[in-house]
């Protein structure tokens, strides 16, 4: 079952509270959807670190054939 764009936030939100989290349905079809996470916690972490505590904060959504959630683009940074 896809997930909803509110779903996705809720998600990241517990991990990341303050974040600024925008969600966007890329395709229209509740299977891909891009995200962005504007959060201070990031700041003096790579890329690959950012995103993988967001894929984290999603809670397995994305893991495997059977994941809720199929494709999620991801930018993340720290605040200017």
């Amino acid at each position: 079952m896809a997930m909803q764009a509110h779903e996705i936030e809720s998600l990241i939100r517990e991990t990341f509270p303050d974040a600024r989290i925008t969600i966007t349905d890329l395709a229209g079809d509740g299977n891909h959807y891009a995200a962005e996470v504007i959060d201070e916690s990031f700041r003096g972490k790579n890329r690959v670190q950012q995103q993988r505590a967001v894929y984290a904060a999603l809670k397995g959504k994305m893991d495997g054939s059977a994941g809720e959630l199929h494709a999620l683009a991801l930018t993340t940074k720290a605040p200017e």
